[in-house]
């Protein structure tokens, strides 16, 4: 199907590009995403959403990207279970979170995965979000301020035009989603599939919509993330760095989008330190040190 193929080089095969000479991809052959021993279904919001769960100690919430899964941090989670209670869901409408309704918002994903730390009994948590995932994972902190003890984003952007998003991808998104809609006009069935294809396409192309002055309400420390050739423009990772009050910036060079992948070592390292350490305002002189 021309419009799942073109999806599908959107979310899944640029990160896979990389392994394409090594024979079977991690992505497939990962035992995350489809562990028996470690997931569970939880009745959220009028869906059965899908995670599962890793290791011991204070709760850490990872989020996926538009179209992903839970496989897609898979060298993310054995890292962290050494030293946290790993929690990670695929989103509503993706991997095996199945809902096929005909509504889809980061704003519904967000309350989703508040809901589940409800469902856990998990008043407060680490977050990691990637692409999509760090735009769920900022709304979580702006809208339920409560439950999120230190965020880091990659990838994450706060509206969908060329100010925040690379031109080529944004025109390349732009034109996909005119092909699917396009499409989807000359088909007498509409599958499920499809409608959920058609969705996660919609808030690539038209979502979010967060304003500055909300970023301002993010109490938590931050850790902002991009790569110097991300798909989310590097000036606009600096702007979401800047406006939260407790916020550092991490750009990678020579780094596009997929940090937690291609710089896993150096990601995990960086992110496991800011959970680790304390959050520290550098004022005055400090700034020569």
């Amino acid at each position: 199907m021309k419009l799942k193929i073109s999806l599908l080089l959107i979310f899944g095969l640029f990160i896979k590009t990389g392994f394409a000479q090594q024979g079977n991809s991690p992505f497939d052959t990962t035992k995350y995403g489809r562990n028996a021993a470690a997931g569970k279904y939880a009745d959220i919001r009028g869906f059965k959403m899908y995670y599962e769960t890793y290791g011991k100690g204070e709760p850490l919430l990872i989020i996926h990207g538009n179209g992903g899964s839970i496989n897609n941090f898979l060298y993310q989670i054995p890292y962290f279970a050494k030293n946290y209670q790993v929690i990670i869901a695929d989103s509503r409408a993706q991997g095996k979170s199945i809902d096929h309704t005909d509504s889809l918002s980061y704003e519904m994903m967000a309350d989703d995965l508040n809901a589940l730390l409800d469902k856990l009994n998990l008043k407060q948590c680490y977050v990691i979000g990637w692409s999509d995932g760090g735009i769920n994972g900022l709304l979580l902190a702006m809208h339920h301020p409560d439950k999120v003890k230190k965020l880091a984003v990659t990838g994450a952007n706060l509206w969908p035009d060329t100010t925040a998003v690379d031109p080529f991808v944004y025109n390349y998104v732009m034109k996909m989603n005119k092909i699917g809609q396009d499409s989807v006009k000359k088909m007498k069935t509409v599958t499920p599939a499809i409608k959920d294809q058609l969705k996660l396409l919609h808030l690539l192309s038209y979502e979010p919509h967060i304003k500055l002055e909300d970023l301002k309400m993010i109490s938590c420390p931050t850790l902002v993330i991009g790569g110097d050739h991300d798909v989310i423009l590097p000036k606009h990772t600096m702007l979401i760095a800047q406006t939260i009050p407790n916020a550092y910036l991490w750009i990678l060079p020579n780094s596009g989008h997929s940090t937690p992948i291609y710089y896993k070592d150096m990601f995990n390292q960086v992110v496991g330190d800011f959970f680790s350490k304390p959050y520290r305002k550098i004022e005055g002189f400090g700034k020569f040190n």
